[in-house]
C-alpha cells in the first residue's frame, strides 16, 4: 500500500513495505499520483556482509538500508533511532509494523501542547498506527500537509497497552530518510548577543548533533535546521528545511551512512529525558514540521515563512500590523521615575511613536537586577500613580501602554522567596547556582503554575495594557522537582515546558488582544512553540545594526519578518560599543516588527529628524515591510554588501535594503538584483531619503567649507548636531526582468578622488533603502 501526500509544489510518498513497516518512497518536488510506485521503490535481491536479516524467510531484506518512517532499536538497523522504550525485563527491542492508515476529517489537537492549526480547514491529515504486537505499545504517526505553504507536519503519539508500565528513552517528533548523502547542513547557532549564526557543515559518514540542554530552546543552538544539496544556492538547487514546535530542550540529528541513506531525526533532546508511561497512558511528542524547495534557500525559508504566518501566529494578532514602539531599556534601565519617563513618552509622541514599553525596574524595591524579582507590585517610590494612573497620562499623549515581566525567575532577596522558598529550582542538597543573581520558579509544580496566572492576571488587569514583553534571562540548573518522585526526575524538563504553555494558554486567553512579545536574555528561546502564544520575540539583545545583519539574517532562514523584533537603539551600542548612523539603524531594523529602545529626549535635532521621518515613512510602508515575501539576495554571510528584499504580493511593489559592512578605496561598481517582480512591468527605483553627519567628513569638509573647521573641533559638533546633510537622490528606470536578471548599475561609491551629486557616500557601515514600484 502506498500513500500520496502533497502539498502545491511538493510529493511525499509512503509505502508499507512486505515485512510491514512503514517506509518513505520519495519526498521532493511535486510529481503525479500514480496507482503504484514500484519502480521508486528500492531493490534487494541478495544479502550483503554484516548486515542483519530481519526475517528468516528473505535474507536480502534488512532494516539498516532502508529509508523507514520510524525505527527503533534491536532488529538490525543500527541507525540513531526514532523511538527507545525500555521495558520491565530491562530490554529495549522493539519492532513497530504497519496496522492502519486513515484520513482524518480535521486536524486533532494535543493536550497541553501547541501545534500548527488549521483555521479554514484545508490541510490533509493522515493517521499511521503502527505497533509492536510482543511488546503492547502503539504508535501513532500524524502527518499533516499544509497545500499552499508546501510544509508537512508530523508528530508521534505513544500507546501503552502491554499491562505494565514502560520507560520512554526516545521519543522523537520526525524522521525522514533520504536515499542520497550529497547534502550541506546548515544550523544556527551562537550565544547571548550572537544568536543565529549560519554555520554549514558539509556532510560525510557519521552523526551530527544539533542540541539544546539548557532548558529552553536555545541561543546556542535553534531548533531549525536546513539540509542543501551540495551545489544549492541562496536562488536555487534542491533544499530541506525543519523545525520544532516546541521551547524546551530538543536534539537534531543528522546522520550518513556508508550505504548511502541520510537520516534526519528531530524532536526532544533524549539526553535530558526519561518519561514514565503507565499502562493505559499515551504519550504526545511536540510537532515537527519539514519543507522541501527546488528554488534555493529563499524558496524554502518562502515556505516556513508563509507557514508560521498563516498556521502558527493566530489571535487578533495574526496577520496585523505591528504597532511602531519606543522601549525604555537602553534609554535609562533602573533609573526612573514617573517624571522621567513622562518627558520621555513626551518626545516619543512628537516624533510619531505609537507604543510606549515600560521596561525592567517598575516593581518591588527594583532598582538594580539582584533584588525583587517575583515581587510583582508597582513601586509606588518611581510610580505614585500607578501603572494605571501612567497608562492614562500616556494615553493623553496618544500612545499606548505596554510592559515588561519575567515570571518565570525569582530573586533569593525578594518577598516572593523568603515567602516560598521551595518554588525555586533547587537541589535538596546543594547550594543553588545562580545566573544573572535569579533563580527559575518551578513550573512543574500546579501551586505555582495558578500562582503566576493569578499574578500576572492581576498585573495585566490593573492598567490598560495593549502590550506585554514576556522575558526569561537564566538557563536552567541544579534540576530537581520536589514534587516528582526520584523515578520520574527525568520528566523535569519536559514537564517544566508543559507547564508554561500551560500558562501562557490560560493568559494569552484571557488577555487577547494584548500583543505578547517573547523575549528570553535575546534571542534565547526563539521558536515556533512560543510563536504559537506570542506572535512575536525579540531577537537579540544585541542591537548594533552591524550585528543585527547577520542575526537578523539567520533568524530569517526560518521566521518571517513580522515575528522578528527589531530596534534602533542607542549609539554607541552596549554589546560593541560601536558607533553607526541612525539611518543605517533604522534601515536594518526596519525588516521586522520595528520600534526603538533609546532615550528621545537625548536625541540631536538631526537625530530627532531622522527619526521622525523614518517612522513617517515606515507608517506608510510598514504592511510591506512585515508581511512582503523575503528575499537575502545577497547574504551577510557570505557579502560584504548584503542586499535585502521584500516583495508585494503581486510582485509590482518592493523595498531592497543595501547595506556595507566596510569601505574599500577602490571604486565599487555595485549592481542592485531583486526577484520576485512582476518580468513584464516597468520599475520606478529610487533611494528612501536620508541624511549623513558632516561628522562622517571630519576635516575633509574644509574642502567645501567657507571656513576652517577642525575635525574633531566644537564647531563641527554644533553644525552635526542641526546640519542635514542629504544623500544624493537616485532614481532608475527598468523593467522588472531585468531587475531581477540582471540588476541596476547603481551610480558609484565615494573612492576619495572627489564627490558629487553623483556619487553615493556609504562609508563603513553605511546603507540605503531604495523603493522599487511599477509604473504605467
Amino acid at each position: 500500500m502506498s500513500v500520496h501526500l502533497f502539498t502545491k509544489n511538493t510529493s511525499y510518498i509512503l509505502d508499507v513495505l512486505p515485512s510491514g513497516h512503514l517506509s518513505l518512497v520519495y519526498y521532493g518536488r511535486r510529481i503525479r499520483e500514480r496507482e503504484g510506485y514500484s519502480a521508486l521503490t528500492e531493490k534487494r535481491a541478495t544479502p550483503y556482509g554484516s548486515m542483519i536479516a530481519y526475517a528468516r524467510s528473505n535474507d536480502a531484506f534488512g532494516l539498516d538500508d532502508v529509508c523507514l518512517a520510524c525505527s527503533s532499536y534491536g532488529r538490525g538497523d543500527f541507525r540513531e533511532a526514532c523511538v527507545e522504550v525500555l521495558l520491565p525485563d530491562g530490554s529495549n527491542t522493539a519492532d513497530f509494523t504497519f496496522v492502519s492508515h486513515s484520513v482524518l476529517s480535521e486536524k486533532p489537537t494535543m493536550e497541553g501542547l501547541p501545534s500548527a492549526y488549521d483555521p479554514d480547514g484545508t490541510a490533509e491529515t493522515h493517521l499511521f498506527e503502527l505497533a509492536d504486537s510482543v511488546l503492547g505499545v502503539t504508535l501513532k504517526l500524524f502527518y499533516t500537509a499544509f497545500y499552499d505553504s508546501d510544509v508537512i507536519c508530523r508528530r508521534m503519539e505513544l500507546v501503552n497497552r502491554s499491562g505494565a508500565q514502560v520507560l520512554i528513552k526516545r521519543a522523537m517528533s520526525m524522521q525522514l530518510d533520504l536515499p542520497q548523502t550529497d547534502f550541506t547542513l546548515l544550523t544556527f547557532t551562537g550565544a547571548w548577543a550572537l544568536e543565529r549564526q549560519r554555520q554549514e557543515k558539509p556532510l560525510s559518514t557519521g552523526i551530527y548533533v544539533n542540541d539544546a540542554k539548557t532548558g529552553l530552546s536555545s541561543a546556542r543552538a535553534n531548533p531549525f535546521i536546513m539540509l542543501r544539496q551540495n551545489d544549492a544556492t541562496e536562488h536555487a538547487g534542491d533544499v530541506y528545511a525543519f523545525n520544532l514546535i516546541y521551547s524546551g530542550n530538543h536534539a537534531e540529528i543528522v546522520e550518513v551512512t556508508h550505504e548511502g541513506k541520510t537520516r534526519v531525526l528531530s524532536g526532544i533532546n533524549p539526553a535530558t529525558f526519561l518519561w514514565t508511561l503507565e499502562n493505559g497512558e499515551s504519550f504526545f511528542t511536540p510537532e515537527a514540521i519539514m519543507t522541501y524547495s527546488h528554488e534555493g534557500l529563499n524558496g524554502a525559508s518562502q515556505h516556513m515563512h508563509r507557514f508560521v504566518n498563516r498556521h502558527i501566529v493566530r489571535g487578533v494578532w495574526k496577520n496585523k500590523e505591528r504597532p511602531i514602539l519606543m522601549n525604555t531599556w537602553e534609554g535609562c534601565y533602573f533609573d526612573f521615575d514617573e517624571h522621567r519617563l513622562l518627558s520621555m513618552a513626551k518626545q516619543a509622541a512628537k516624533l510619531g511613536i505609537e507604543l510606549f514599553v515600560l521596561d525592567d525596574g517598575w516593581f518591588g524595591e527594583r532598582n538594580d537586577d539582584k533584588r525583587a524579582l517575583g515581587d510583582w507590585f508597582v513601586n509606588k517610590k518611581k510610580m505614585p500613580h500607578g501603572l494605571d494612573g501612567l497608562q492614562k497620562k500616556l494615553k493623553a499623549l496618544g500612545l499606548d501602554f505596554g510592559l515588561w515581566v519575567e515570571p518565570e525567575m525569582v530573586n533569593e532577596d525578594s518577598d516572593l522567596y523568603r515567602a516560598h522558598p521551595d518554588w525555586a529550582v533547587k537541589l535538596p542538597n546543594r547550594e543553588a547556582a545562580l545566573g544573572r543573581t535569579q533563580l527559575v520558579l518551578d513550573l512543574t509544580n500546579e501551586a505555582v503554575r495558578k500562582y503566576l496566572i493569578e499574578t500576572m492576571s492581576t498585573v495585566f488587569s490593573s492598567a490598560e495594557i495593549t502590550y506585554v514583553k514576556w522575558d526569561c534571562n537564566r538557563n536552567f540548573s541544579d534540576m530537581y522537582a520536589p514534587t516528582l518522585p526520584p523515578t520520574r526526575q527525568g520528566e523535569f524538563f519536559h514537564r517544566y515546558v508543559l507547564g508554561l504553555y500551560e500558562v501562557l494558554d490560560a493568559l494569552t486567553k484571557r488577555f487577547p488582544n494584548i500583543l505578547f512579545e517573547s523575549c528570553a536574555s535575546g534571542g534565547n528561546r526563539f521558536d515556533l512553540g512560543m510563536l504559537c502564544y506570542m506572535p512575536q520575540t525579540w531577537a537579540s539583545d544585541n542591537t548594533d545594526p552591524i550585528s543585527r545583519l547577520i542575526i537578523q539574517e539567520g533568524t530569517s532562514y526560518g521566521y518571517p519578518l513580522s515575528v522578528i523584533g527589531a530596534h534602533v537603539s542607542q549609539s554607541p551600542h552596549s554589546p560593541t560599543l560601536r558607533a553607526t548612523s541612525v539611518e543605517t539603524r533604522f534601515n536594518v531594523a526596519a525588516f521586522g516588527a520595528f520600534g526603538y529602545e533609546l532615550d528621545p529626549t537625548e536625541l540631536t535635532p538631526f537625530d530627532k529628524t531622522c527619526v521622525k521621518r523614518q517612522i513617517e515613512f515606515y507608517k506608510t510602508h510598514r504592511r510591506l515591510f512585515q508581511f512582503g515575501t523575503f528575499y537575502r539576495m545577497e547574504s551577510a554571510f557570505e557579502s560584504n554588501r548584503p542586499v535585502w528584499a521584500v516583495v508585494s504580493d503581486d510582485g509590482r511593489e518592493a523595498f531592497a535594503g543595501f547595506y556595507q559592512f566596510t569601505a574599500s578605496a577602490t571604486h565599487a561598481h555595485d549592481v542592485l538584483r531583486v526577484n520576485g517582480l512582476d518580468p513584464e512591468a516597468l520599475f520606478e527605483v529610487k533611494n528612501r531619503p536620508q541624511y549623513i553627519s558632516v561628522k562622517t567628513f571630519g576635516s575633509l569638509i574644509n574642502h567645501i567649507s567657507p571656513i576652517k573647521l577642525s575635525g574633531e573641533g566644537l564647531p563641527l559638533m554644533l553644525i552635526a548636531r542641526r546640519y542635514m546633510f542629504p544623500v544624493n537622490e537616485e532614481r532608475y528606470l527598468i523593467g522588472g526582468d531585468a531587475l531581477s536578471y540582471r540588476g541596476i548599475s547603481l551610480m558609484q561609491q565615494f573612492a576619495s578622488t572627489g564627490y558629487n551629486e553623483n556619487v553615493r557616500v556609504l562609508g563603513d557601515g553605511g546603507s540605503r533603502i531604495y523603493h522599487i514600484k511599477a509604473v504605467d
